[in-house]
């Protein structure tokens, strides 16, 4: 490879992954001085944590980033995150749910943690570029940056990525987003990589079990009970709290008798404590609202653009019209879409490239509840 990094500083995140670590060899490969860190962000259980746990944060994995780091001669730091990912990724997981939304926990993660507090620990290692193991790319144009999605399909990440900015961007490097990941565990053999098998980590690494309600139960400081009702208001049974729904769901549902038929959680009344709940089709719609938009080229669009969006992180992009709103946009699809959810992100996308994104809201903001274009609430 070329060494077009020789005589520059690259801070790798190094979670003890393969795709991180891989990252970290290819810069170090092209002649970067890398130093890895490690991020702790909570008190992983020993127990059960070893090489086939799916969790993160664990002894092994802190091993395994500095054995990566001695392999390509760099140097390795373990830093404490511990409070930051408490307060920014654990209390807004646990508080979107206490308010009937449902959290993306990565995106937070993302945001707050790599790439607003590790780049700022980097501005003190003098370093020219943050690193991580995220499958997207940067693109540099005449005007500026672009964010594209990986090549690998299976495995792109530039959803979760829609809130970096332009500025971060340009100190940003994502060495994997070019390979498929059957490429990069190739990769870790090559470079002799202690992780080239090393199973992925879950989605949510901070609840290793996978019970996100039980999770949520034991931090929640109010419950909101309430009714389950029908599309037509009857109550079909009671609920101890709004915490336990997320729209689309199907099981668990109290439901005294039964319905007679499947039914599902289409409306979330936070304020209330009403769950309604309908049919598939009831599931359906077109138009949404989104809040805190952030346009990956600096600025929103003078006018509505076409795009595709996707409004879940495994989800299908599907064909869209966004119109900004300042900075709220409104988003509609040319075909009905299924599940819309408030607290999950919609991100758009013009092929490869994301435009931007932001987080769906249950209705428009007050001052633009009379907009022209009528988009209505969703749930």
């Amino acid at each position: 490879m070329s060494k077009i990094g020789t005589g520059k500083r690259a801070v790798v995140a190094m979670s003890g992954g393969v795709d991180s670590s891989v990252a970290a060899a290819l810069l170090a490969d092209e002649g970067y001085e890398v130093i890895g860190v490690t991020m702790r962000l909570f008190d992983a259980p020993f127990e059960g944590a070893g090489r086939l746990s799916k969790s993160c944060c664990s002894l092994e994995d802190v091993e395994d980033a500095r054995a990566t780091c001695r392999i390509i001669g760099a140097k390795h730091y373990y830093m404490n995150f511990e409070s930051e990912f408490r307060g920014h990724v654990i209390d807004y997981f646990v508080g979107e749910y206490e308010n009937g939304r449902t959290p993306h926990p990565c995106l937070a993660c993302n945001d707050r943690l790599k790439f607003d507090f590790l780049m700022k620990r980097a501005e003190f290692m003098d370093a020219d570029v943050v690193a991580t193991g995220h499958y997207a790319r940067v693109h540099r144009t005449e005007s500026g940056f672009q964010l594209l999605r990986a090549v690998d399909p299976m495995k792109d990440q530039a959803y979760v990525l829609h809130t970096l900015t332009q500025e971060k961007l340009a100190k940003l490097a994502l060495p994997i987003g070019g390979f498929t990941k059957d490429q990069i565990r190739g990769l870790a053999t090559r470079f002799g990589l202690p992780v080239a098998d090393k199973p992925d980590s879950q989605d949510i690494c901070f609840i290793p079990a996978g019970n996100y309600r039980e999770f949520v139960e034991e931090r929640i400081s109010k419950k909101q009970p309430g009714s389950i009702r029908d599309t037509d208001g009857n109550v079909l049974g009671q609920h101890d709290g709004v915490h336990g729904f997320t729209i689309g769901q199907r099981k668990g549902l109290p439901i005294s008798g039964g319905t007679g038929r499947p039914v599902f959680v289409t409306h979330i009344n936070a304020a209330t404590g009403d769950i309604t709940v309908g049919s598939a089709k009831d599931l359906l719609k077109r138009k949404l609202w989104v809040s805190g938009v952030n346009w990956i080229a600096g600025g929103a669009p003078s006018r509505p653009v076409r795009c595709e969006a996707r409004i879940r992180y495994n989800g299908q992009n599907t064909a869209a019209t966004v119109t900004p709103r300042g900075e709220w946009a409104e988003l509609e699809f040319d075909e009905p879409v299924r599940a819309i959810t408030p607290g999950q992100a919609a991100v758009f996308f013009d092929g490869d490239a994301v435009l931007g994104g932001g987080l769906i809201e249950p209705a428009p903001p007050a001052n633009l509840a009379h907009a022209e274009s009528g988009a209505v609430a969703v749930g």
